[in-house]
């Protein structure tokens, strides 16, 4: 009589899963075909590829200085007046070793804009040196005037802190000063000039003689 016994069923490969389930089938990535590799640094980003040769850097850089060198000398500070110192009158003041001086002049206003007199000066030249004094008061002329009428030779009328100019105006004015020294000292001077400074002004208008 045939064995009625059942064979054994066969075994599942799931049969040794782990109890969590079956374990996924291993992916590998895939291949990456890389191309030929570009070099791009002798191309793009270096001073050497984008910028022009250092002659020309130098041509144009000292052409830049030149014309900044031009410009800055034609709009360099220039008096805003000028004229000429047109008479000297000197007398030597009686026992003190100086002298007194009327300087008179004509000023001419070349800017565009008013001259406004700030202050006014004068210095001499001499072989021993320099000297610089004021303007005196011009309420004390007709005093000086009526004590050495020799100052008063081709005399105008003074020139006084606060005078204004016009653009293109011109005067001619007198101004008188007392310098340190005697008038045969004087006499031998090398120059005498009237310094007017402005208001607003870097330069003084000097007018020598």
């Amino acid at each position: 009589m045939p064995d009625q016994t059942p064979n054994p069923a066969p075994t599942s490969p799931a049969s040794t899963d782990s109890p969590s389930g079956p374990t996924p089938p291993t992916i590998q990535p895939p291949t990456i075909q890389r191309g030929p590799t570009i070099h791009i640094a002798d191309e793009f980003g270096t001073a050497k590829r984008n910028l022009p040769p250092i002659k020309i850097l130098l041509l144009t850089l000292a052409g830049v200085l030149v014309v900044a060198g031009i410009v800055s000398f034609i709009q360099r500070a220039k008096p805003q007046a000028a004229g000429s110192l047109d008479n000297v009158a000197a007398v030597e003041i009686p026992n003190q070793n100086s002298s007194l001086v009327a300087l008179t002049f004509t000023l001419h206003n070349s800017g565009e804009k008013p001259l406004w007199v700030h202050s006014i000066q004068a210095k001499l030249v001499t072989p021993s040196g320099e000297n610089t004094a004021d303007a005196v008061s011009a309420i004390d002329f007709d005093r000086y005037y009526q004590a050495f009428p020799s100052l008063k030779e081709n005399a105008q009328p003074a020139l006084v802190p606060e005078d204004k100019l016009q653009p293109g105006e011109e005067t001619k004015r007198t101004i008188i000063v007392s310098f340190p020294v005697a008038l045969d000292a004087f006499n031998q001077r090398r120059s005498v000039s009237v310094i007017i400074q402005p208001y607003d002004q870097p330069l003084p208008v000097v007018l020598s003689k």
